[in-house]
């Protein structure tokens, strides 16, 4: 099985979102909240934001599989790769204003 985000959600939106959080454990200032992290002396910050990046991992991969598992009961999940040949526009919406078997 090959990676296929078509709209690169786990790229921008989960990979930004782990960053953003460990970063936040790494840079909170005690000046701007009443939590500091790891670079201002509160260790206790960052292993906090880890074990939240970690408990949000399992749960969203958990919650996407029951979903993915339910979806797949009632239709097929992915395009055959001979519609994905043809495109999916033709195959899937009979969309044909670019196609290119004309």
């Amino acid at each position: 099985m090959t990676y296929d985000d078509s709209l690169d959600v786990f790229g921008v939106h989960g990979v930004g979102g782990i960053l953003g959080t460990l970063a936040t454990g790494l840079l909170a200032n005690a000046a701007i909240n009443d939590k500091a992290g790891l670079f201002y002396g509160n260790a206790g910050q960052f292993v906090s934001q880890v074990v939240a990046v970690g408990v949000t991992i399992i749960y969203s991969f958990g919650a996407t599989y029951v979903l993915l598992l339910a979806v797949n009961a009632f239709s097929k999940l992915r395009a055959s790769e001979h519609e994905e040949a043809v495109g999916l526009d033709l195959t899937q919406h009979r969309e044909s204003a670019y196609t290119v078997l004309e």
